[in-house]
């Protein structure tokens, strides 16, 4: 039954586009996917912590540890593009075209699916780095100031 089919492309584009929603998980495993539903909680997480810093600015600490949660994610489900992106076509209908033959046209990778990879690596990576320059950047100026306001130095 064609109705089924999983293309690798539009996942690969799921994974990259809408990565924080889940999409991807509700694309290829239905809406009764667990881990689809649990990608959105450190997104709401991530996104309150992006509130808070616009709320309460850049000194508040409960900020630093939300904020880069979406980072997180983000980067993994980038990870996730790449993956399916380059996985071969048999292997893609294998896991997700079951009742197809294992070289059915949906698990090619074509010049679309190749763009998604590219901008997930890109993207993915950017999105890694900053979340971790930004978490330590944050700790690392609190550990000066406290270390200031023990000296006695301003």
């Amino acid at each position: 039954m064609m109705l089924n089919m999983k293309n690798k492309t539009l996942a690969t584009w799921l994974a990259f586009l809408g990565a924080p929603l889940g999409l991807h998980r509700f694309y290829l495993f239905g809406r009764h996917d667990r881990l689809a539903w649990l990608i959105l909680l450190p997104t709401v997480l991530g996104y309150w912590g992006f509130q808070r810093v616009q709320e309460f600015g850049i000194e508040d600490y409960l900020s630093w540890w939300l904020f880069p949660i979406f980072g997180f994610t983000y980067a993994s489900c980038c990870l996730n593009a790449i993956v399916y992106g380059l996985m071969s076509k048999e292997d893609w209908n294998a896991r997700f075209n079951r009742e197809a033959a294992t070289d059915t046209s949906t698990g090619e990778t074509s010049w679309m699916t190749i763009f998604a990879i590219v901008l997930s690596l890109i993207v993915g990576a950017s999105v890694l780095l900053s979340s971790i320059v930004y978490s330590f950047q944050r700790y690392f100026e609190v550990q000066i100031d406290e270390a200031h306001k023990i000296s006695g130095s301003d």
